[in-house]
């Protein structure tokens, strides 16, 4: 599993697809797809989070849905674009505060589970986690 990350409109997903034959991955924006095809890019996952929240799913069923997704990443290969929530600001909203704490939990497991990830500042790719599988870098895609 590989995670792209940054923050909003920093070239997140034109890096993916400047690296991808997109026509062969799946991709799925602002959700998160139940069943696993072989390559998949998961792109505005925050917004089917606050989606969840706002249907009162409780986070324990949100956190279970994206553990069974990442688990498949033996089986798959998965890209997950991520934007960096607030940079550590807390919002004086209370549904906006559930949500930054709600996805900072999620991206803690997904981070913990990535072979790789890529920080883009605006632009810029940045190995902060995998260094050693760069040259493999969506090498053969």
């Amino acid at each position: 599993m590989q995670i792209v990350f940054g923050g909003a409109f920093n070239g997140k997903r034109q890096f993916v697809k400047q690296q991808l034959k997109v026509e062969e991955w799946s991709w799925y924006e602002g959700q998160c797809p139940e069943s696993i095809s072989e390559r998949i890019v998961i792109a505005g996952f925050e917004k089917w989070v606050q989606l969840q929240l706002q249907n009162e799913v409780p986070e324990e069923n949100i956190m279970q849905q994206v553990k069974e997704v990442s688990q498949q990443a033996g089986s798959s290969e998965q890209i997950w674009i991520l934007t960096d929530m607030n940079r550590g600001i807390v919002p004086i909203d209370p549904v906006e505060r559930e949500l930054r704490d709600v996805i900072g939990r999620i991206y803690q497991h997904l981070f913990a589970e990535a072979q790789l990830i890529t920080r883009i500042w605006y632009g810029i790719p940045q190995i902060i986690k995998g260094a050693d599988h760069c040259e493999n870098l969506y090498k053969n895609r």
